[in-house]
């Protein structure tokens, strides 16, 4: 009987994480279905960044999500940043230039975001989900702009990157 009393604890704590794993399982096998390009595996490695995802619900998972576009969008702000510096032609220098507004404006949208979703409410789940929209377009936008210079963009790798990553945490955060 002590034994079985032993043990309740370690049961109830591995069906909570079970449950919680499969709150991420689904939120990436939805996420792969609108997103089969990226799919399911990509969402799990995504998450794996951040150890408490395998314990978060639904809502967790979306603050997850942003915190990692977070960190994404900042770390792209500041190469651009070192590039900039060390740029010596002039119109690639202003492509930059406009890459860094963009990225700029993205940090401060997931700002949004991420208060959207810590408030639980409708209209901040709205908000968040309305600033994530405008963060997906930032790389985009960014490429585009050596695209029409005819040159290579030095920052393809992360604009690809960040693409993904915003698109998980618009998903999650839009399923809330």
């Amino acid at each position: 009987m002590k034994l079985l009393q032993a043990l309740y604890p370690l049961v109830f704590l591995l069906a909570c994480s079970t449950s919680n794993a499969t709150i991420l399982q689904d939120a990436c096998k939805s996420f792969a279905a609108k997103h089969p390009d990226l799919g399911y595996d990509y969402c799990i490695k995504f998450f794996q960044a951040d150890k408490g995802s395998a314990a978060a619900d639904k809502g967790g998972l979306a603050a997850i999500a942003v915190r990692i576009t977070g960190v994404a969008s900042k770390s792209t702000t500041k190469h651009i940043a070192a590039l900039q510096a060390s740029e010596k032609d002039k119109k690639r220098l202003e492509c930059l230039s406009s890459c860094a507004e963009l990225y700029s404006s993205a940090v401060s949208e997931i700002a949004v975001a991420a208060k959207g979703i810590a408030s639980g409410t409708a209209s901040g789940l709205e908000d968040a989900v309305t600033a994530l929209s405008a963060v997906l377009n930032a790389p985009s936008t960014s490429e585009q702009g050596f695209k029409e210079l005819h040159v290579p963009s030095p920052l393809a790798a992360e604009d690809a990157e960040f693409t993904k990553e915003a698109s998980v945490a618009l998903s999650v955060t839009a399923a809330l």
